[in-house]
């Protein structure tokens, strides 16, 4: 359903804690769980104004992005900066079985929710068998 595709991540944060540089956007935390035919993902996105959320999929790649920016006026005296700002930025590669024509996102709390269901075909169907003096029904495929 869902593959990890950032094994670099942990790298990048640790880079961006020891020189404060990010080599790029920064990822957002994540959980993701099936819950019978649709699949759920929540991304953390604290502070996140939702107008710059940006939802994209092409083809099986869903991007995430969004950027949070500080809560301190123009030209104030910082005298502590530790709550992360800039852009962050997830992909998640999705599988076939996903209906990604239907996807529903909304965003509350600090948190994105995506709901992705489960795509038609990928369902488990029961299939009519016959028998006995029946004709038998083919299945064209």
């Amino acid at each position: 359903m869902l593959m990890r595709t950032d094994p670099f991540r942990e790298f990048d944060r640790l880079a961006q804690q020891m020189f404060g540089t990010a080599a790029r956007p920064a990822a957002m935390q994540m959980d993701a769980y099936r819950s019978g035919d649709v699949f759920v993902v929540h991304f953390d996105i604290p502070g996140a104004e939702p107008e710059s959320i940006d939802l994209d999929v092409e083809r099986n790649v869903l991007t995430v992005r969004a950027e949070r920016h500080s809560s301190a006026p123009e030209g104030a005296e910082l005298i502590a900066a530790e709550r992360p700002t800039g852009k962050y930025s997830r992909q998640l590669f999705l599988g076939d079985t996903l209906d990604t024509e239907r996807i529903d996102a909304s965003y509350e709390n600090g948190v994105l929710t995506l709901r992705i269901p489960v795509a038609e075909q990928a369902k488990p169907r029961k299939i009519e068998i016959s028998g006995g003096s029946s004709p038998r029904k083919q299945i064209s495929g």
